[in-house]
């Protein structure tokens, strides 16, 4: 995700290809618009062609899974 504005309501997204795209607000998958800072947001969508223009639907933000902390480990280096 490149930008939403909630005023103007529509945004961009770049895609893998570096193709922007535009997003409005009723693009969004469950009506689940941004709030706040959305750059750089991972979002999965489907491309459709709108009188020739091509824009993001169905767009919906993937879950961000939490990074596995190393455990630390018992008996280590002794002195």
């Amino acid at each position: 995700m490149l930008w939403f504005n909630l005023t103007k309501d529509h945004g961009f997204i770049r895609t893998e290809e570096d193709e922007r795209l535009l997003v409005t607000g009723d693009g969004f998958a469950d009506g689940e618009k941004p709030e706040g800072r959305c750059a750089h947001m991972t979002v999965t969508f489907q491309i459709e062609a709108n009188g020739g223009e091509r824009q993001a639907r169905n767009v919906a933000f993937e879950q961000e899974v939490a990074a596995r902390r190393a455990r630390l480990r018992r008996g280590g280096i002794r002195g």
